[in-house]
């Protein structure tokens, strides 16, 4: 069986890097008397079935110090309208200006919204976030706490179909592969190896203009990834937490927009975090397509066998490294709350997963987006 152990070492060496990660937990939940204005901005295109939850939650804060700039990306199903209409004294509604040539529309309305702050601090949250009311004064805390120009919160994915729980995780199995903990990417010294997390993201403001702010990062697919990247090399400190309790995130809710949205993502945002330049770069596809391959390859060996085509020693050796892959998927299911049967369909999920690189890998640095095409850094 040692011709399985890459099965049993794999799986092992994740949930090792994974370890030690840090929570808001730890932090505080009232802001302190000296409450710096925190200004919260919220890019939205199209996003009608999301902007009035994500709104009221961010007002709910238990934080006295706030503003919240809602940037509607020319949006064609009333996102406007809906912030409106749950919006209070402490929002504002904007329009974003026509999009300039070789910017990304997020980015835009970001930089749109940062001009209309008026906060030291900037907090940029994606339109599907919910905060918890103490998520605000938790996070400013740990800026302060941790002397951070740069912190983003890692929130908790809600999965809540059949699809998003197959296909989720398998994506961030292979992000949780690649930085491993919090902690791991907060002492992080090569910029290649930060990250961050743009669904929640505080910056301090004269850090945020000293790099340029979202104008460094205007092409760039993983605009939280770079712009996490050139905070470290300018010398700015950046730091990365665990804020399950405090955010959560429903992405994607279907198959299709599962697709859609990890496609525009893996390979032309991934090949950003790539060590050894052009070298690093040119290898990315092989490194993409490993972990699904790598997932699939003992059930064809062990169809394989079955059917009598390999002999029994391939028979034992894929059984057995099939099994090993389904108790680790059962145990990170068991993890998140989610029932470890969901571990017997893991195939599922790693195909989809093997389409979304293949199909990625082949529009290279091409971005499709809410009806916008791109050319990514």
């Amino acid at each position: 069986m040692l011709v399985a152990w890459p099965w049993v070492f794999f799986p092992l060496l994740t949930l090792w890097r994974a370890r030690g990660s840090r929570s808001l937990d730890e932090e505080p939940a009232e802001a302190p008397a000296d409450a710096p204005l925190v200004s919260v901005v919220i890019p939205a295109r199209n996003e009608a079935r999301n902007i009035a939850a994500c709104l009221t939650s961010v007002l709910a804060a238990r934080y006295p110090a706030l503003e919240v700039i809602v940037v509607d990306d020319h949006s064609e199903d009333g996102t406007g309208d809906a912030a409106r209409a749950v919006a209070d004294a402490r929002v504002r509604v904007l329009r974003n200006p026509p999009l300039p040539p070789g910017w990304m529309g997020k980015q835009w309305a970001c930089a749109t919204g940062a001009a209309a702050a008026r906060g030291e601090i900037l907090l940029f949250a994606d339109a599907d976030t919910r905060h918890a009311s103490d998520l605000l004064p938790r996070a400013v805390a740990a800026l302060r706490s941790r002397r951070a120009d740069l912190l983003s919160v890692a929130g908790r994915q809600e999965l809540g179909s059949f699809w998003e729980r197959v296909v989720q995780p398998q994506v961030f199995a292979v992000l949780a592969a690649r930085y491993g903990s919090t902690e791991r990417v907060n002492r992080a010294r090569s910029a290649r190896d930060k990250i961050a997390n743009g669904q929640c993201l505080l910056v301090r403001r004269d850090a945020y203009e000293a790099v340029g702010g979202h104008g460094a990062v205007r092409d760039a697919v993983a605009e939280d990834l770079v712009l996490a990247q050139t905070l470290h090399a300018a010398g700015k400190r950046v730091c990365l937490v665990l804020g399950l309790d405090q955010l959560s995130t429903r992405m994607y809710t279907s198959l299709r927009e599962l697709v859609r949205g990890w496609r525009k993502n893996v390979y032309a945002g991934g090949r950003l975090a790539m060590r050894g330049g052009r070298a690093g770069r040119a290898v990315f596809p092989l490194l993409l397509l490993f972990p699904p391959a790598m997932a699939l390859a003992p059930l064809a060996v062990l169809a394989l066998a079955a059917s009598g085509v390999l002999g029994s020693f391939a028979l034992a050796w894929s059984a057995f490294a099939a099994a090993c892959t389904v108790l680790f998927w059962a145990g990170v299911y068991w993890r998140v709350g989610l029932s470890p049967l969901y571990a017997l369909a893991y195939p599922l999920g790693a195909l989809v997963f093997l389409g979304i690189s293949l199909q990625a890998i082949a529009r290279g640095r091409r971005v499709s987006w809410k009806g916008r095409e791109y050319l990514s850094s």
